[in-house]
């Protein structure tokens, strides 16, 4: 009888137990990003769709952002925003990259740019192989960069590399027959993350698209970074440089007595912007410029060979700077201290937009370089 009531009680108290909750942790399906989302619409409503420009991206590499003309660019930028306005016509309706194969190779760690090619690909309906080590495959039998292409062009459609070795696209490039994407070469380029920034840009501003902007409505930019020694800000002063009717100024911004002026720059690299059009300055009192910038880029980090360098240690954003009140900030992440989190909650936050405008971005470029453009274009 005592053990009847024994096992009772203990069966009581597993009941009990099993009984007690805690508060599930729930999540808001709008983060902070969202001041970003309602304007593809206007972008799309901004720029008059044209076919030639798209269709010329076929059986093309992106290796420089130097390769493409400011009429692609707005092309892929209106493609872009035909997406991220819609994107369920072209994911659950309409997967143009059906049947298509892309080979992700990166030899350098990657979050965003890694996965946003994979997501875009598959969004859009196609299937993907990941290589993230180059210790598995053949080049660490000392299989060249060509003979690794040649295999390539059997096994996918399209082939998307992120390298250390500034030279690796360039070689592979020379041998593949299928089309390869620049997903950021040492300290050389990172096109596809330019097009994405100039691409959030545009949504924030839609107006600056138009074939002329007055002199008024030009915006100042203020790139805190290295152009010697950062692909994204390399990348990114080169394709601000094919649009020089939207700036009215870029404000490179360095830390004093750390990066001298004349290292600021390869050789070569301030001519080539100024000779296109670009109003170029530097500077290094980031607290007395902030008032008179429309848009604020930050990045930190160089990764040079398997490891990175830090700049601009003595800059950090918060939100009691004096920021203009309209003014938006852009990182191409991940961040460290220079980009405060107590920004994310305000309206200057457009990072998150940006990353997440990156996927529709190479939602378009993908669906271009493999000759499926005809499927999602409105006029063919």
């Amino acid at each position: 009888m005592i053990e009847c009531r024994c096992i009772h009680a203990m069966a009581l108290a597993q009941s009990s137990a099993s009984d007690v909750c805690i508060e599930p942790i729930r999540f808001q399906p709008l983060g902070p990003d969202v001041f970003g989302k309602t304007q593809p619409q206007c972008l799309l409503a901004a720029i008059d769709e044209a076919v030639e420009p798209l269709v010329g991206l076929t059986n093309q590499h992106v290796v420089s952002i130097q390769s493409f003309s400011a009429s692609t660019l707005l092309q892929l930028f209106r493609l872009a925003a035909k997406y991220e306005s819609n994107p369920d016509r072209y994911i659950r309706h309409n997967t143009p990259l059906t049947g298509k194969i892309l080979i992700n190779a990166f030899y350098e760690p990657s979050t965003r740019t890694r996965l946003s090619f994979d997501s875009a690909w598959h969004r859009l309906g196609g299937d993907s192989i990941n290589i993230t080590d180059r210790s598995t495959t053949g080049i660490a039998k000392g299989e060249s960069l060509e003979d690794v292409a040649h295999m390539f062009n059997n096994y996918g459609d399209c082939v998307v590399l992120r390298d250390s070795n500034p030279e690796a696209v360039v070689a592979m490039s020379s041998t593949l027959r299928i089309p390869i994407i620049n997903a950021g070469n040492g300290i050389d380029e990172h096109p596809t993350q330019a097009m994405a920034d100039l691409y959030t840009i545009l949504k924030w501003r839609p107006s600056l698209a138009a074939p002329n902007v007055a002199e008024s409505d030009r915006i100042r930019i203020g790139i805190i970074g290295i152009p010697s020694r950062m692909r994204t800000v390399r990348s990114l002063l080169r394709i601000l440089a094919k649009f020089p009717r939207m700036v009215n100024e870029v404000v490179v911004i360095h830390a004093p007595g750390i990066e001298e002026e004349d290292t600021l720059f390869d050789p070569g690299q301030q001519e080539e912007l100024l000779e296109a059009g670009l109003s170029l300055r530097c500077s290094t009192d980031l607290r007395s410029e902030l008032p008179e910038l429309d848009v604020v880029y930050i990045n930190a980090i160089a990764w040079v060979g398997d490891s990175y360098e830090v700049h601009g240690g003595g800059f950090r954003l918060t939100r009691d700077l004096p920021f203009k009140p309209e003014a938006i900030v852009l990182h191409p992440l991940a961040r460290g201290p220079e980009l405060s989190t107590c920004l994310d909650d305000t309206t200057h936050n457009w990072y998150f937009s940006q990353a997440r405008g990156a996927v529709f971005l190479r939602m378009a470029l993908l669906t271009c370089m493999v000759d499926r453009a005809d499927r999602v274009m409105d006029v063919v």
